[in-house]
């Protein structure tokens, strides 16, 4: 069992990088080479130093690590618990494709070496938004660019909402809780630029993950 779930791991890592998925990969190479370029990044961090904004968003590190860890076991939990293998497997689908998430954006932050914003500090401000460090290992893997939280995040919202189509009320809840952990991280241990790959990155696993799973099924 835990064999299979390696391997399909490892597939599921090597397909986020191929077909239509390298194009979502590109595309978010792409808009972050843009979003940094323009200057955009910079002016997002200074246009969002609020206090009160930063304070309200600030819970999002905490969730996007204590969310994607408890929902999986929660759901399979209650799945275990009343006999519904459909909840069983979205644990599975869900955890998978958090993992998925997890290791493509530690990749990719592996080889990028991007400094993170300097949240606690009262100006004057340096604009380090265009400072990459590329090659092996130069920032080590927590840090940089893309956000995990936001890659996270939005690839359990990709399963859920390819996984239940028909289930709204889920599919919205799953959504603002993605877009809460982007934009709150965007605003305070990430630059924008670091959400909006992050969101397409976890996307392009999310559902990679969940057309494996629902092939398997068929």
């Amino acid at each position: 069992m835990i064999g299979k779930m390696f391997l399909s791991i490892l597939r599921n890592i090597a397909d986020c990088f191929l077909g239509y998925a390298f194009f979502a990969q590109a595309a978010a190479i792409l808009l972050t080479y843009v979003l940094v370029v323009s200057g955009f990044d910079w002016h997002y961090f200074e246009a969002t130093r609020s206090s009160a904004l930063i304070a309200f968003l600030f819970p999002a590190a905490l969730f996007g690590f204590l969310v994607p860890v408890l929902v999986p076991v929660g759901l399979y939990v209650m799945g275990y618990l009343h006999r519904h293998p459909d909840w069983r497997r979205a644990a599975f689908a869900l955890a998978q494709a958090e993992i998925v998430g997890v290791l493509v954006s530690f990749i990719y932050k592996a080889v990028s070496g991007r400094a993170h914003p300097v949240l606690f500090n009262n100006g004057p401000f340096t604009d380090i938004s265009r400072e990459f460090h590329f090659g092996l290992l130069e920032k080590g893997v927590f840090w940089g660019w893309p956000s995990s939280h936001t890659t996270v995040a939005f690839a359990g919202a990709a399963v859920l909402a390819t996984l239940f189509p028909k289930r709204r009320a889920l599919i919205i809840a799953a959504c603002i809780y993605a877009l809460y952990i982007g934009i709150g991280v965007s605003v305070t241990i990430h630059w924008f630029s670091d959400f909006i790959a992050g969101a397409i990155i976890g996307t392009t696993a999310g559902i990679v993950v969940a057309k494996s799973v629902l092939k398997r099924r068929a």
